[in-house]
């Protein structure tokens, strides 16, 4: 689903440091030109008000934001086209839905589904999923957090643009409930390594699958772009971790 995450925020550079990566802004996301539709547009001008909840260094009232409480929250990180995004939020209405996407193309399509389709839990954070984590999120706050099809950063060289590394998963753990899961899915097999040897490293997690994958929960769907890959014999890996 999503092909476009979001990214990672570093230090400021500085010119006289000796080693240049150390203090690099590291995204792990490409800004990439996107088609934008008109339909898209006007629903992302007219949408936003209601359905999207601005970026402020200030922690998220979930229950007001949503208008109820005890409801279980939910993170998705990069929701793409906001294709199963709705699907799923349609499935868990019972669930408080956060979608933190920052291409407008993306956040468009997804709010037209949300009015189409007359969804009431999901609310919209358009801006850097790591900034919304450190500002926003509250500790022990967070009783699943969904990343599906991030960007893979295929070359080595690109490899530490990679969203799930060791300093996120410390810094995903807090936000969670106790007991609270993670759920990863990757079409790209060196990702997918990549996810299980971070994952069954992090000290704050558990990996549900023992040392290994799991087979796709139902509560995933299916993606177009998915099934065509299975068609074609392509491989997808599903992780789950438990924050312990």
């Amino acid at each position: 689903m999503n092909t476009e995450p979001l990214q990672a925020a570093a230090p400021t550079e500085s010119p006289n440091d000796d080693n240049p990566l150390r203090h690099r802004h590291i995204r792990s996301f490409a800004k990439r030109r996107g088609h934008l539709s008109k339909a898209q547009e006007r629903a992302f001008e007219l949408g936003m008000p209601q359905w999207g909840i601005p970026y402020t260094p200030t922690l998220l009232n979930f229950e007001q934001h949503w208008g109820r409480t005890g409801a279980p929250n939910w993170l998705e990180i990069g929701f793409g086209m906001g294709e199963t995004t709705a699907q799923i939020a349609a499935a868990h209405p019972q669930v408080n839905y956060l979608g933190a996407e920052i291409y407008t193309a993306g956040v468009g399509s997804l709010i037209k589904k949300i009015e189409e389709q007359g969804l009431q839990n999901i609310r919209i954070i358009s801006h850097d999923v790591v900034d919304v984590l450190d500002h926003m999120i509250p500790d022990g706050s967070l009783d699943k957090v969904l990343l599906y099809f991030p960007d893979p950063w295929r070359k080595a060289r690109h490899h530490k643009r990679r969203l799930i590394q060791p300093a996120f998963m410390a810094k995903l753990a807090p936000k969670m409930k106790a007991g609270g899961v993670l759920h990863c899915a990757t079409d790209w097999e060196n990702y997918a390594q990549h996810m299980l040897e971070v994952i069954n490293a992090a000290p704050d997690w558990e990996n549900l699958g023992g040392d290994s994958y799991v087979p796709r929960p139902s509560d995933r769907p299916l993606t177009k772009f998915e099934q065509r890959g299975l068609r074609l014999g392509h491989g997808v890996w599903d992780l789950l971790a438990r924050k312990r």
